[in-house]
């Protein structure tokens, strides 16, 4: 079992690393957010090997059915990061009220409005707000591990399109929902790790969001192909979504920093992916045009009113936004995909190291994390740990959240390693 972190050291270690100095170790994350987690079924497996107390893992995030990372297995696993989530889940129903579910022979417990059918081909499909009255707005195919959306998009009149339409889902921020986040804000505070809030609201053409899964007739632009398309041959109207958008968030925000105080180190504010595989969804030119201001707006007010720092996560290769990501005011990248074109490793800490925090990019999820031997991950993340760590601004996590069906052996292999390199230290 690993040594137990939970104490004020991990908050010191976690802020030491996000002002570019050189902690005493690699701070490390997983569960902190809805990129940084770990599927259910591995938290299950977790738990297991470690010992801990035989109880069903809570779904905390259903879309892609991560589990929750109590504090118990949080010390066994030697993390010094908690999270702090929004009430309401990417689906719409809060996550409270929970209740017993079972999908593919494992039992765990999910929200109590989280109300599925299955379809004549075996496919389990979710409801928004889990009102099975009106259409379903995710899919999980028969066997599988997380949810799809289900794109509903209603005929529009291009002459007609009203920006209000694709703003639906962003509101004035709740009493219920600030008295949640100041409880769930001074409960992680008081575990003594680092604290990052995910609030919801500031995330700018996020694509997991544009479907309006958490809505029951969305309205507006809500294909993914067509909302693409927008970025290019709609921009004027794209300009008007994001600039209410940021007007409901900075108000939002000036209510939520009051309630969560000076207890979070870092918020999480966006998940638009600007990279593929090997390119980019778009030029840097439009990111500036279309993206860039808003993204700076937000990251002013934030650290003009909060000592928070700003995480952006972006999968693929981004090397090409990372100036204007820095320049926009973002202090932490992730996921680091470095099996990404442009995305070495070395290149990222010599050209940017300075500059912006790198959380992530320990191990890779696609190919050594779950088909490597225990041997092959171990090297993997000594190696990336021997790269990122030096000088601060490195925070341990994977490329984006452990998935289903990961050999628990590597993902204990993972965390020794880095155990391992902490403690050359």
């Amino acid at each position: 079992m690993a040594t137990a972190t939970g104490t004020v050291k991990s908050r010191e270690r976690l802020v030491t690393t996000l002002n570019h100095k050189q902690p005493d170790r690699i701070p490390i994350d997983f569960g902190g957010t809805g990129v940084t987690g770990i599927h259910a079924s591995c938290v299950a497996e977790l738990r297991d090997y470690y010992g801990l107390e035989k109880r069903p893992v809570r779904i905390h995030e259903p879309f892609q059915m991560l589990g929750l990372v109590e504090e118990d297995l949080r010390e066994a696993m030697g993390l010094d990061v908690v999270g702090v989530f929004p009430r309401g889940t990417m689906f719409g129903f809060p996550a409270d009220e929970w209740k017993s579910w079972r999908f593919n022979g494992l039992e765990v417990l999910v929200p109590g409005r989280f109300n599925v059918t299955t379809d004549t081909k075996g496919d389990t499909l979710i409801y928004p707000d889990g009102d099975t009255s009106v259409p379903p707005s995710g899919r999980m195919p028969q066997g599988g591990y997380f949810f799809d959306c289900i794109i509903r998009q209603e005929p529009f009149d291009e002459e007609k399109l009203n920006p209000e339409d694709n703003l639906e889902e962003y509101s004035p921020v709740s009493q219920e929902d600030l008295d949640h986040l100041a409880r769930a804000t001074q409960a992680a505070a008081a575990t003594g790790q680092g604290v990052i809030a995910s609030l919801g609201g500031t995330g700018l053409g996020d694509i997991a969001f544009v479907p309006g899964p958490s809505l029951k007739h969305p309205r507006g632009i809500r294909d993914v192909t067509e909302w693409y398309i927008s970025t290019s041959s709609r921009q004027d109207y794209v300009h008007k979504v994001f600039e209410r958008q940021c007007e409901i968030a900075i108000q939002n925000l000036e209510r939520v920093a009051a309630a969560m105080s000076d207890r979070v180190q870092a918020v999480f504010l966006c998940g638009t992916d600007f990279g593929t595989q090997t390119s980019a969804f778009c030029s840097v030119k439009t990111f500036r045009n279309l993206y860039f201001p808003y993204y700076k707006l937000l990251c002013d007010w934030i650290h003009a009113h909060t000592g928070w720092k700003v995480f952006k996560h972006s999968c693929g290769a981004v090397s090409k936004f990372v100036p204007s990501f820095i320049e926009a005011g973002i202090d932490i990248l992730n996921p680091v995909q470095c099996s990404a074109t442009g995305m070495e490793p070395e290149q990222l800490k010599a050209n940017f190291g300075d500059q912006i925090v790198f959380w992530g990019g320990g191990v890779d999820t696609q190919r050594v994390l779950p088909f490597a031997t225990p041997a092959e991950v171990r090297e993997q993340v000594l190696r990336r740990c021997e790269i990122f760590a030096p000088g601060g601004g490195f925070v341990f996590n994977t490329i984006h959240n452990v998935q289903a069906q990961t050999p628990v052996e590597n993902i204990v292999a993972m965390l020794d390693a880095v155990h391992e390199f902490n403690g050359r230290k």
